[in-house]
Parts: C-alpha cells; sequence; structure tokens
C-alpha cells in the first residue's frame, strides 16, 4: 500500500475530457474560486504536541501512533456548540431553531471530521499517501489532518482554480497537483492516481465512503446529546451532499437502537439551479441527474455549494423523501444577507454558502408554517 513513486508537480493533458458522458468545460472557462472559509485552530493545543511527534513519527510503534492520533481526534475534531439562535426565531417567526455551529474545528468547518477520520484510517492500514481532489476546504482540512499523522498528502486542484486556502494546504506539507479539468474530473483523476499507484483514495463516492458517512454521523449524535432527542428537522447545505446523508444515517443508528422518537425531516439548501440534489427534489425525481457543465457558473459566494455531478446526491436525496424533508435554492444575495443577519443577531461570523440550509428552512416556513418544536440548522465559520 505504500508508494515511493513521486508525483509531477502538475499534470496535464492526462486529466478526464468527460465524466458521466459529459463533456468537461476547458480549462479557460473556469473562474477563480474563493470559498472563503478560514480556520479557527492554526496550531495544535500545547498538552498535544507530544502526541503530535508519536503519531507523525514513523520509527513509533504503530499502536502508539494510533493511540497518539487518536488523542489528537477526540480533543481537536467534533463536539462542536449548539445555541439557540433566539434573535432569529423572533425574525422568522420559527421557534426553538437551533444553530450547529461547526466552525470550533481546526479549520472551521466540518469537513475535519471526516480528514481526521480518514487519515487515522490511513496510517492503520499502512498507508504513506493519502489523495484528494478539493477546491477548497476539504483540501484544507485534509492537509492538516495528514500532517498530523505523518501521512504524506497530495491534493488535486484545477489548474485554473485559484483557492483561496491553497497557501494553507501548502503550510501543512501537502503537495499541490494541478489537473487540466473541473472539479468533478479532478475526483475522478484523483482516483485513477489513487488506485493506479497505491494511494488512499479519500474523495467522496469512493472505496472510503462509508467512514465519511459514519464520521458525519457524529454530528447527529451530539445534536442528540444536547437536546435528548432528535430536531423535528435539520438543515444541512448541500454539495456533493455526504454530510447530509451522513447525519440522516446517524439518526437512523439513534432511532433503531431506540434513544430518540423519531428521525428529523433532512431539509437541503443550495445554489439557485447548481445542484442535482435540490434540482432532483424539485422535479420530484427518483434520482439525480447530471446538470450541463457549461451552464453551471461559480462566484465567490457559491463555490462551495455547485456541482453538475453531485457524487453521494443519491443517498442525500433518498434520506430527504424517506423523512419528509425538503430541499431549496438559495441566492447568493440571500446567503449573504442571512450570513450578515447571523452575525449581528447571534455574534457567529459564518460563511455565506452555509446558511443555504437555513434559508430552505425559514422559505418553508414562509410558505407553509411549521409546528412549534426544534429545529437544527448546520453552519460553518468564516473569519471576518
Amino acid at each position: 500500500m505504500n508508494s515511493t513513486d513521486k508525483p509531477p508537480e502538475q499534470i496535464q493533458g492526462n486529466s478526464p475530457t468527460t465524466l458521466n458522458g459529459n463533456a468537461l468545460p476547458p480549462a479557460s472557462d473556469y473562474r477563480p474560486l474563493l470559498d472563503g472559509a478560514t480556520p479557527s485552530l492554526l496550531t495544535l493545543d500545547p498538552e498535544l504536541e507530544a502526541a503530535r511527534r508519536i503519531a507523525a513519527d514513523p520509527t513509533q510503534p504503530l499502536e502508539d501512533r494510533l493511540e497518539a492520533y487518536e488523542d489528537i481526534f477526540d480533543s481537536e475534531v467534533g463536539d462542536t456548540s449548539l445555541s439557540r439562535a433566539r434573535n432569529i426565531e423572533r425574525e422568522t417567526g420559527l421557534r426553538q431553531v437551533f444553530l450547529k455551529f461547526e466552525g470550533g474545528n481546526p479549520s472551521g468547518t466540518h469537513k475535519d471530521r471526516i480528514a481526521f477520520a480518514q487519515a487515522m484510517d490511513a496510517l492503520r492500514r499502512g498507508f504513506d499517501t493519502i489523495a484528494v481532489a478539493t477546491c477548497g476546504n476539504y483540501g484544507a482540512a485534509m492537509a492538516f489532518a495528514a500532517k498530523m499523522a505523518g501521512l504524506k498528502c497530495l491534493i488535486y486542484v484545477p489548474t485554473k482554480f485559484q483557492a483561496g486556502r491553497i497557501p494553507e494546504m501548502e503550510k501543512y506539507g501537502a503537495e499541490i497537483i494541478r489537473v487540466e479539468t473541473d472539479y468533478e474530473g479532478s475526483v475522478e483523476f484523483s482516483r485513477e492516481q489513487s488506485e493506479k499507484r497505491e494511494f488512499y483514495d479519500a474523495n467522496p463516492g469512493g472505496a472510503n465512503t462509508a467512514i465519511q458517512l459514519k464520521a458525519y454521523g457524529e454530528i447527529a449524535f451530539e445534536i442528540y446529546d444536547e437536546l435528548r432527542d432528535a430536531p423535528a428537522a435539520i438543515a444541512v447545505p448541500v454539495s456533493n451532499a455526504t454530510t447530509l446523508a451522513g447525519i440522516y444515517k446517524g439518526f437512523l443508528s439513534l432511532y433503531r437502537r431506540g434513544k430518540t422518537s423519531r428521525i428529523p425531516r433532512m431539509v437541503a439548501g443550495s445554489s439557485y439551479g447548481k445542484n442535482p440534489v435540490v434540482q432532483a427534489f424539485l422535479k420530484g425525481a427518483e434520482a439525480c441527474e447530471d446538470l450541463r457543465p457549461d451552464k453551471i457558473r461559480e462566484t465567490s459566494i457559491n463555490e462551495p455549494l455547485v456541482n453538475w455531478h453531485s457524487i453521494d446526491g443519491d443517498l442525500a436525496l433518498q434520506a430527504i423523501y424517506a423523512t419528509y424533508g425538503w430541499a431549496a435554492n438559495a441566492s447568493d444575495k440571500s446567503m449573504v444577507s442571512y450570513a450578515k443577519k447571523i452575525r449581528e443577531s447571534e455574534g457567529l461570523s459564518v460563511l455565506p454558502a452555509s446558511t443555504a440550509g437555513l434559508i430552505a428552512l425559514i422559505s418553508q416556513h414562509a410558505t407553509a408554517p411549521l409546528p412549534s418544536d426544534r429545529y437544527v440548522v448546520m453552519l460553518t465559520w468564516r473569519k471576518s
């Protein structure tokens, strides 16, 4: 499983030109993408420095490295805050809205949950290299998690993407590999390289999807610990939709074990007309259909959400239908507006794109008032 081959710093000409029968747009069509999230934690707690040295040292026994890494994982990732948004309640008329704020994770987003889970799995299974395609947040989380585990991290980024978190990825020792394709094509290419060169494949929709779903399921467990039951609904911003699918599986597990009285309705929000999960739901389709790549245009606001091919979209769509949930679009203007409202009324600086789930929840309430109950919204951090 180990690889000593050094990949080229930039790969051009060999990357995919089609995916699922769709022609990928030329690199010249890509716009600079700035997802805007920034980390809340740049260094480890000093008390964990000894654990970091052990976990990252390949000369140490594997058992000791895994134990040290688990200490870092448990200390730094998850157990994020759940706070009641009383001012949002007053403004919208929707009672008992709780904000699950993922900004307390090392990268400032929920992506650390799957990054650390997969780095630990890679370490346990004897890999020395992790590969992933990204446009921003996930790459930063994966670079940090890999560094803590003493693993090499290869991050495949479309050539024309100017993701604002690339310097951070490099700071943590990741190697950036530019690929002449879009994000979806980069994922496909990263998977191919992982199989060919025996890297650990940390991409969504790959062999390790079960680990990702389980890691996101921890969000459900944390909400249950706070509320002592499932909320009426949980609203989540969706892109590849792995997060929503994982949270659903977490609540499904709690319900089956008799811990909760119900499974919450799953609510998905994404950029207006630019996500297959939302579009499939609005059409009443049984499965997601790829959107036209040439119709997708990213902006500095919607970039974390847009996808013409939602990799775990069918899992999320099934979860929405199974719970009688719903999905809705959110415009850039509305996402910026709600990020401002949350900052001013609730004191949280959030990534505008992460408000898409909240917008989907509130828009439904405005159309058909929801019953008085408890509702949870997942948000991620943005530095002011």
